[in-house]
């Protein structure tokens, strides 16, 4: 397996599970990171990194967060966000696929993508049941908040992770190296002393 595979399909996770949290707000991280060449997106997909698309996701994602703070409302956005979440999170995963077979890729970023995020909502849906059942819902602007917070840290983590993994290599390799050279110079004067 090559590092662009893997580097790809861990962003893609990252961003399809942070689908389940928010459908727009992974989207959005996702359009703006192309759009400022951070996240590479396959041809096909260029058009998430246009202007159009950012203002659309922008809109679409301030409207969704301040839905989910209204009582009802939010529990209803959880019945239509389960397919909208499954959708983003296979358009995210599919959207970096390094795959040559478009078939794959699809095949990919909806069993992968898609089934990320199906788990999380699925998830996030159980616990704003919850609190709406033993709060009466005044602890749901609380779950929505850590659900906001969720889906921004975890789509922003995504991108940065596979840097900090790349930089902490780096580093291991220079440790590794210096430590070598330093022995090998500590044994080189051994034996010259000898």
């Amino acid at each position: 397996m090559n590092a662009e595979l893997i580097t790809a399909v861990a962003i893609g996770i990252g961003l399809a599970a942070s689908a389940g949290f928010r459908v727009f707000v992974p989207m959005l991280v996702a359009a703006i990171a192309a759009k400022t060449g951070i996240l590479p997106l396959n041809d096909s997909f260029q058009w998430l990194s246009s202007w159009p698309s950012i203002a659309i996701l922008g809109t679409a994602t301030v409207v969704e967060i301040l839905a989910y703070y209204i009582p009802v409302v939010d529990n209803l956005l959880d019945t239509v966000s389960t397919p909208l979440a499954i959708g983003a999170g296979t358009l995210l995963l599919t959207s970096v696929l390094p795959i040559d077979s478009e078939l794959m890729k699809w095949i990919t970023g909806a069993a992968v993508g898609g089934g990320s995020a199906a788990v999380v909502q699925s998830g996030s849906a159980l616990t704003r049941l919850t609190s709406t059942k033993l709060t009466a819902g005044l602890g749901n602007p609380v779950v929505a908040t850590v659900e906001n917070v969720a889906a921004t840290g975890t789509s922003i983590l995504s991108l940065v992770i596979p840097f900090f993994i790349l930089a902490l290599f780096l580093l291991l390799t220079i440790l590794i190296f210096t430590s070598v050279r330093k022995r090998l110079r500590r044994s080189h004067n051994e034996n010259l002393r000898a």
